[in-house]
């Protein structure tokens, strides 16, 4: 069976000040434990109003504290912005406070200007994100004390403290190179919405092959897939939900600021018309069927749900209820001797 948790962008719909989507977040994180779901991950984004959060493990700190028993993610903490020793003494401290309810996913993320606000570099978003991963993992192996000497990053030995516990960190991978790298540490993919399960099944097998060559089990890894989840019965709300999602990419994502001149535009309204008809949108039965075969294409049995398309906040409360009731009484079989199958 799989997992269903949300994934929560905060997004600046219109109409509303930041600090309230940031607001949004926490109370559809309550009602997604109301509900019976399994977790919350958060996503991060600076300077943009596609996601008002500019902390990932901050956003995760207060969801933590705002819920009982729900797993709290990151996905993602963009990597390339952040020292990794930082980030996991951040990650480490959360783990602490909520055992086993913290969950890390990082991403490379884009070469936004963030990179030269935050003190990175394009170098260490194009070549660097290998070595920041593989510091990130070994600070959170539960290694007493840690030295490092690259081409990045340069640590003296220093004591791990709070330690880490060896929980994995979770990858966003978009291409078969990180897929690849992930597999070669051992780590599980978190893959996004932007993709056919057609592209995920292929970087589910680059990231198997590499990680049986480095001589861990690929059936243990947990490795967990994004999906817009609306339930809608009626025409009038996958319209609201077409044109509201459509007014935040091409507003919000139209207000990243790239160091590298000359990338194209997307046409946001044929990707959110791609995303309606590829994803789990539609009456209840329908989307619980969505998933699950999602699910068995893929063999990913932790599956996180955009549900905050409409920006509605009642609406989005309407529908996190509803995924809730469907999920929990159909759930999502998952196929005997899958990656997903192992406990």
């Amino acid at each position: 069976m799989s997992a269903h948790d949300l994934f929560l962008l905060g997004g600046v719909f219109p109409g509303i000040a930041p600090a309230a989507a940031l607001r949004r977040v926490v109370s559809y994180a309550r009602q997604a434990e109301a509900a019976g779901l399994d977790g919350v991950w958060t996503a991060e984004h600076h300077f943009i109003e596609y996601g008002a959060s500019p902390s990932a493990t901050l956003m995760a700190a207060h969801l933590l504290a705002a819920t009982e028993r729900l797993q709290i993610g990151t996905a993602v903490a963009v990597l390339s912005n952040r020292h990794p020793v930082a980030l996991g003494e951040e990650a480490a401290t959360l783990d602490a406070l909520a055992p086993g309810r913290f969950r890390l996913g990082v991403g490379r993320g884009g070469p936004w200007i963030d990179l030269d606000v935050f003190g990175s570099s394009l170098d260490r978003y194009e070549r660097g994100f290998e070595e920041g991963l593989g510091l990130l993992t070994r600070w959170l192996s539960g290694d007493t004390e840690v030295a490092h000497a690259g081409e990045f990053f340069d640590v003296l030995p220093v004591r791990v403290m709070p330690p880490g516990t060896g929980r994995p960190v979770w990858v966003a991978a978009t291409g078969e190179g990180t897929a690849r790298l992930a597999g070669r540490l051992g780590l599980p993919l978190l893959l996004g919405m932007h993709a056919p399960d057609e592209d995920h099944v292929a970087l589910l097998e680059a990231w198997r092959r590499e990680a049986e060559a480095a001589g861990f089990d690929p059936d243990a890894a947990e490795h967990v897939s994004t999906h817009l989840a609306q339930i809608a019965d009626r025409p009038a709300m996958i319209d609201l939900l077409r044109s509201s999602l459509t007014e935040l990419l091409t507003r919000g994502v139209g207000q990243y600021v790239s160091l590298k001149p000359g990338r194209g535009t997307r046409d946001h309204a044929a990707y959110v018309d791609w995303m309606i008809e590829r994803h789990a949108v539609g009456p209840a039965d329908h989307v619980a069927e969505r998933l699950a075969q999602s699910a068995e294409k893929t063999g990913v049995r932790r599956q996180l749900l955009m549900v905050e398309g409409t920006g509605d906040p009642n609406a989005v409360g309407d529908n996190i209820a509803a995924l809730g009731d469907v999920l929990s009484r159909t759930g999502t079989a998952v196929p005997e001797g899958s990656a997903a199958a192992a406990p």
